[in-house]
């Protein structure tokens, strides 16, 4: 395992900001490895620690394939780690809505535009993301419809599901969309929690990232095969909304359950009485893809993301 520095800048406050990275093996780029962008992401640097000392110990072992390189940044952000912030501490922006970045901008778009420039001439892409809302998942691959993306790669990962989406106006400013558009195989994998650590979705995002290195013929390793993965549209998911009632939210259900038509999957509770004030139903059969979670909820919120059951 070889330690280099990513990128360097002074701050005002903190002294020198230095990305690290990782890498194993050497040789081809074959395989870049991104981990947490924001403050919260605990489950994806946690997941990316995991990595790191399991390909340390197959470098050991001679099992990286010789003639392929492996480079690992477990976080671009970790200052907002520090102080218990989401996004970058100066000015609040998202290092991942600030791709491919401009060296003479601001510190998220120039941390972007060095990130980029090293990630760049990858034949694969690895990110450990997270999403917008506070939730649970699960396990799945995220894939931007750019042109370039290919599902059968996708399911090499051996997850349950892999998620295709079309882009959206701020989609081309992360780094899956701009490693897409550089050449690079990019896939984003999304975990069970983001903000706390699950340490059995956390082995399976592990397993499931050596596991597409095995059968990139980039290390040698032994895996079990891991799942035949379910391939979604993201418009194929159906929003289950609260009501008119905002109050504590109350799950009874978990990311993976099947549920059936009329079954209740949440309370709404009045946080001044403690009285149920709606009830949440699944308005059709199938499987809860995500959940909300947070104490308390508002009027017209996402509760649950739910996959339809294809047949009857």
């Amino acid at each position: 395992m070889n330690k280099e520095i990513i990128y360097s800048m002074n701050t005002a406050y903190r002294g020198e900001y230095i990305i690290q990275g990782y890498s194993f093996g050497s040789g081809d780029k074959a395989a870049c490895i991104v981990g947490a962008m924001r403050g919260n992401e605990f489950q994806q640097l946690y997941i990316c620690s995991l990595i790191s000392k399991k390909l340390n110990e197959l470098e050991n072992r001679g099992a990286i394939v010789s003639g392929k390189q492996i480079l690992l940044i477990p976080s671009l952000n970790y200052s907002s780690f520090n102080v218990g912030k989401k996004y970058w501490i100066t000015d609040n922006s998202d290092i991942n809505r600030s791709f491919p970045g401009n060296p003479e901008g601001q510190a998220t778009s120039r941390i972007a535009a060095a990130v980029m420039e090293k990630v760049s001439g990858y034949s694969y892409g690895i990110q450990f993301a997270s999403f917008y809302m506070e939730g649970i998942f699960i396990p799945h691959i995220r894939m931007i419809e750019t042109g370039k993306q290919s599902n059968s790669l996708a399911n090499q990962f051996g997850l349950p599901y892999v998620l295709t989406s079309k882009p959206r106006a701020y989609d081309t400013s992360t780094l899956n969309y701009n490693w897409q558009m550089s050449g690079t195989e990019a896939f984003s994998v999304y975990s069970k929690y983001t903000d706390r650590i699950d340490e059995e979705s956390a082995s399976q995002a592990v397993s499931s990232v050596l596991r597409f290195l095995t059968r990139m013929g980039i290390i040698r390793y032994n895996c079990h095969a891991g799942f035949i993965s379910t391939i979604l549209d993201e418009e194929e998911l159906l929003n289950i909304k609260s009501d008119k009632s905002g109050g504590f939210f109350r799950r009874l259900v978990n990311p993976g359950d099947e549920v059936v038509r009329g079954d209740v999957i949440a309370h709404i509770v009045n946080p001044m009485t403690g009285e149920n004030v709606s009830e949440i139903y699944a308005p059709t059969d199938g499987i809860i893809f995500f959940c909300q979670d947070t104490p308390m909820i508002y009027q017209n919120s996402v509760l649950f993301k739910m996959i339809r059951r294809l047949h009857n």
